[in-house]
């Protein structure tokens, strides 16, 4: 008689696992599933991520960062069997839930996640308008002070009004290069 009083059905779990180890869990978990035949209970893995814009060395890049550190999501029906290769997989600490019973994510916050995850582009959020005073906190005008002429929301590009021997001058900068005085 099986211990787990759990509906038989695929739902989504969380599991926590150590922060920095969610890609080692998800890989050594899928592992598992294949070489312990579990396919028929174990179905989907995922590690919560999405894209970010991110400056560095003065260059735009675009970063995967994790949604929930900590955290890999399962999606699983719970029998004592599944339960217990998931539970004794590598870094995994435990299941989020109510002692040994795993509470099951609902399907909504599912899709929210998943619209979340699939953005392809990330969005630019310019957060000033033309007039507004910034400082530049990037490139060779770091620590300069100006005012926003004109915003390029499509690549994400701000021209500031930088005064340099008596006269204004543009400089096209990334809108991650400025902040709001």
């Amino acid at each position: 008689m099986p211990r787990q009083t759990l509906p038989q059905e695929r739902k989504w779990y969380v599991l926590h696992t150590y922060s920095g180890y969610e890609d080692a869990v998800a890989k050594n978990l899928k592992q598992r599933i294949e070489s312990l035949g579990m396919d028929d209970k174990i179905f989907n893995v995922l590690v919560p991520k999405e894209k970010k814009i991110k400056i560095k060395d003065g260059k735009r890049k675009v970063i995967e960062e994790k949604i929930y550190p900590g955290y890999v999501l399962v999606e699983m029906i719970v029998t004592d069997d599944s339960w217990y290769v998931v539970r004794n997989t590598p870094n995994v600490t435990g299941f989020v839930g109510a002692g040994t019973t795993p509470v099951p994510v609902s399907p909504n916050e599912i899709d929210n996640l998943k619209k979340r995850m699939g953005i392809v582009e990330p969005q630019y959020k310019i957060e000033v308008k033309v007039g507004d005073l910034v400082k530049i906190t990037d490139g060779p005008f770091k620590d300069f002070d100006g005012k926003i002429s004109e915003i390029d929301e499509e690549r994400g590009k701000v021209k500031v009004l930088v005064n340099m021997f008596g006269r204004d001058t543009p400089v096209e900068l990334d809108s991650l290069q400025i902040k709001k005085v």
